[in-house]
């Protein structure tokens, strides 16, 4: 490297020089400039050729750091101070921290070092073409540096210790950041805090409890070219699920301003969940979108006298995403070739996560940081880890759950971190958000909840790490839990998480996975809820036998679909107030439906893709459609509706047929769009074959023509006379799924809602036995595909015998029931 001081040319090594720019490093040289500047450097020379931006700058090395601490001899001096260090005791460990801060900085910048720093910050804004100011105010040292003039490009300042960025230790926010910084001077005295903040409280404390030196580690400071994102957005992106481990999925968090918010949990950001595969293959497979709160933004503090500010957001922006689709999937594209990238240098696979920025001057989306993820990736594959309530309980408050277990203690509410003394090991932390300073309480947690932050803020990062349940984001947590009460935090019930009162019993599972025999029936899984699909994921199966519909309609949409087609007509004025609202970000209220249907369907199919995923169309009996919104001025009063329109009835209907039309538009978008043809469409209570004929014209008419794109559609065998006309079914259907409920209830003529009969009713009926096995021959006479999707087999193991001797290619199980089952299916199999 060649760097220039006072007019002469030096010639260094990499070792010895005290200043790198990005393009010279690379992940070889953690060592010389910690992980996330040696990271920067390994993007800007391997993956900048792939189209990935990433803002230029330079790093101060370690020979840097220890030149500044050996020549003032603050060696000695650090390591006398820390000879009685105790970072149990907060009051120590703060007191430490203080000296040891105050010792960096009263020692000045060695006038060598400031004078490569100087430099290197003239040649970045030279490189980035920044007009030359004046040099009023700087020193006669200053002005020599720059030649007499002062460059003013924004830069931002951050710290990377040689430690950082491990596969299994992120240190996250341990050093200082420092945001449009400009000006010689300002860079200057913002490397020199930097470089003091190796030694705060939080930093310490982590160090200390990863086993390292901290006389071992030294560190860097990167300078990089601010992008303005102060005028446009920012965020964070894992190029793996946070929460469950799902490698084939990218994860980003977006909000307006500078990214700082996101990390410290100060704004709840929008969130998108992209599926990789199908992406690489040219699809647009964004499986969720969630629209965040983004109350504030970070900005640049102009004439104000500090480098930022928070604003207030409209309420307009805050009712939209601060990312264009196409900015998401641009966004994902690039997750993936860096994912791909750091796993072919490391040899191993390697998630990552990634800190984006968009310029609001330019338009031009940028890579800010990447590091490996610290927490998913160090689990181990072969154990399935479950936790599980094993009683109700009253919930106080909601938010987004982090992980996937259950905590409990007492709370402790704290507001202000200087007051984290009164905190004790074991008890739940309640507060507003937390940032680095709080990690010396946050290890003695038994669990987190905040009123702020997303799932990629700095609590939820934290609590992933330590292996502790956190709930973020849930708004005024410290307003209803009271410090003393003994909670319950559950994230084990899906993407939302439940503070529940009292301390609730509950269970954990371990299943070594390796030890799993095989096989020959298809265990498969019924799955209703699209949050819950990644984790289950993690279950081994051969796909989804069931899943429902109805589940994402009343959960995700809430709104009765001719409610959305004939939005005018809605006669109660609350009601379509509330749907006005639900539906507020679409145009056209009926696309509501549409999309929210196709990312829940999307969801799971990507979760276990490609295996088969068989999604049986709405199922609502009238007396459900009606409580949807909306659906009381649109469904009939039906006597018995469990035998009425429902199902393939409904769906030709020219009363529902348009309603119909959006499940089907729906369907076609996750396989034509989202490239998920992994699913197969279930016509559910088909009474004739004609109805199925007329069903699977009402489909082609949207698209969704059997046949075409390899699209296959069953149908439930749930009715006597599926099983009589199963043969002449087989010419209309590609297979069948027997629902054990509904044809239970009709061989034995009795209603399955009633508490008078339910005693008669039993699957291991011979009659309804005897219909299961004369459809399973007929259907393996006509080749299609036959399984079963009802509780049965779990519950009766001789049951499961029975579908194993009669032939039956698969069973489709809830998701508890699917080890249990699979080794009754492995012990049956063997007589075979």
């Amino acid at each position: 490297m060649v760097t220039t001081i006072n007019q002469e040319t030096v010639t260094k090594t990499k070792e010895e020089a005290f200043v790198l720019w990005f393009e010279e490093v690379g992940i070889e040289d953690i060592s010389l400039v910690g992980g996330k500047n040696a990271s920067l450097g390994e993007m800007i020379r391997q993956l900048t050729p792939k189209g990935i931006k990433v803002p230029n700058g330079f790093a101060t090395t370690a020979q840097a750091y220890r030149y500044f601490v050996e020549k003032a001899g603050l060696d000695r001096q650090l390591r006398e101070l820390f000879a009685d260090l105790d970072v149990e005791d907060l009051n120590n460990l703060r007191d430490h921290g203080k000296q040891a801060r105050a010792l960096m900085l009263n020692t000045p910048f060695p006038k060598e070092l400031e004078a490569a720093i100087a430099t290197a910050y003239f040649h970045l804004c030279r490189s980035y073409g920044e007009d030359p100011r004046t040099c009023q105010g700087l020193s006669p040292e200053e002005k020599l540096y720059c030649k007499q003039l002062s460059y003013d490009t924004d830069v931002a300042v951050r710290s990377s210790a040689t430690a950082e960025d491990l596969p299994d230790a992120s240190f996250a926010g341990q050093q200082e950041t420092y945001l449009n910084v400009h000006g010689v001077s300002n860079v200057i005295d913002s490397c020199h805090r930097c470089f003091a903040s190796i030694f705060t409280d939080r930093a310490i404390s982590y160090r200390t409890a990863k086993g390292f030196d901290h006389f071992d580690i030294a560190l860097s400071v990167g300078v990089q070219k601010m992008v303005r994102s102060d005028l446009a957005s920012s965020g964070v992106m894992f190029s793996i699920d946070t929460e469950t481990g799902f490698s084939n999925a990218v994860f980003i968090t977006a909000a307006y301003g500078l990214g700082e918010n996101i990390v410290q949990g100060a704004v709840n950001p929008d969130e998108f969940f992209v599926f990789k595969p199908t992406l690489q293959q040219g699809y647009r497979p964004i499986l969720k979108k969630r629209l965040g709160g983004k109350e504030i933004k970070m900005i640049y503090d102009l004439g104000g006298g500090k480098q930022t500010k928070n604003v207030p957001v409209s309420e307009s922006e805050r009712g939209k995403y601060a990312l264009s689709d196409d900015e998401v999937l641009l966004l994902a594209k690039w997750a993936c070739v860096i994912e791909d990238h750091y796993s072919q240098v490391r040899g191993i696979y390697t998630p990552m996560d990634i800190e984006w920025a968009k310029d609001g001057e330019t338009g031009e989306i940028y890579i800010v940081q990447a590091r490996p993820e610290t927490v998913q990736s160090q689990k181990s594959s072969n154990i399935l880890k479950s936790y599980q309530l094993t009683e109700s309980g009253t919930v106080l408050i909601t938010g987004r759950a982090v992980g996937e277990m259950i905590g409990q203690g007492k709370a402790r509410i704290i507001l202000d971190v200087a007051k984290m003394g009164e905190f004790q090991a074991g008890e739940v932390l309640v507060t507003n958000k937390t940032d680095p300073d709080w990690e010396p309480i946050m290890k003695k947690a038994s669990a987190i909840v905040t009123n702020q932050g997303g799932r990629t803020c700095h609590a939820a990062i934290i609590a992933r790490e330590m292996g502790i349940p956190a709930i973020v984001g849930c708004h005024n947590a410290t307003g209803v839990i009271t410090t003393g009460e003994d909670i319950t935090i559950s994230c084990a019930e899906g993407e939302e998480g439940k503070v529940y009162w009292g301390l609730l019993s509950f269970e954990i599972q371990e299943t070594f996975l390796d030890k799993l025999p095989q096989t020959r029936t298809q265990i498969l899984m019924n799955v209703g809820n699209p949050d819950e699909a990644f984790s289950l994921a993690s279950i081994p199966c051969d796909g989804v036998g069931l899943a429902r519909l109805e589940f994402i309609i009343a959960n995700h949409i809430r709104v009765h679909p001719l409610a959305l087609l004939h939005f005018d007509q809605i006669s109660d004025p609350l009601v379509k107030l509330e749907i006005a609202a639900l539906t507020s970000l679409y145009s056209h209220k009926t696309d509501f439906f549409v999309d929210k249907l196709a990312q829940g369907v999307g969801t799971i199919a990507a979760a276990f893709y490609p295996s088969p995923v068989v999604v049986r169309m709405s199922d609502f009996k009238s007396n459900e459609y009606a409580n949807l919104l909306g659906g009381k001025q649109f469904e009939p009063c039906e006597e018995n509706p469990m035998i009425g329109w429902r199902g393939a009835s409904r769906y030709y209907d020219e009363r529902y047929r348009d309603a119909y039309g959006l499940e089907c538009r729906a369907i076609k978008r996750v396989r034509d769009e989202m490239g998920l043809i992994n699913v197969i469409p279930m016509i559910p209570f088909c009474r004739t074959p004609e109805e199925g004929r007329r069903v699977l014209r009402e489909m082609a008419k949207h698209g969704l023509k059997k046949g075409e794109n390899g699209l296959q559609v069953y149908m439930m065998c749930e009715i006597p006379s599926n099983v009589i006309l199963a043969s002449e079914f087989s010419t209309i259907f590609d297979g069948f799924s027997i629902g054990s409920n509904d044809l239970t209830q009709l061989i034995l003529g009795l209603d399955r809602d009633s508490a008078l009969v339910a005693s008669s009713f039993d699957e291991r009926n011979e009659a309804v036995k005897t219909m299961i096995q004369m459809v399973i021959t007929k259907a393996k006479e006509n080749q299609r595909k036959i399984g079963i999707c009802g509780q049965a087999p779990s519950d009766y193991p001789e049951f499961a015998r029975f579908l194993v001797e009669a032939g039956i290619d698969s069973i489709s199980l809830n998701p508890d029931s699917v080890l249990k089952t699979r080794l009754e299916i492995a012990e049956v199999e063997i007589g075979f």
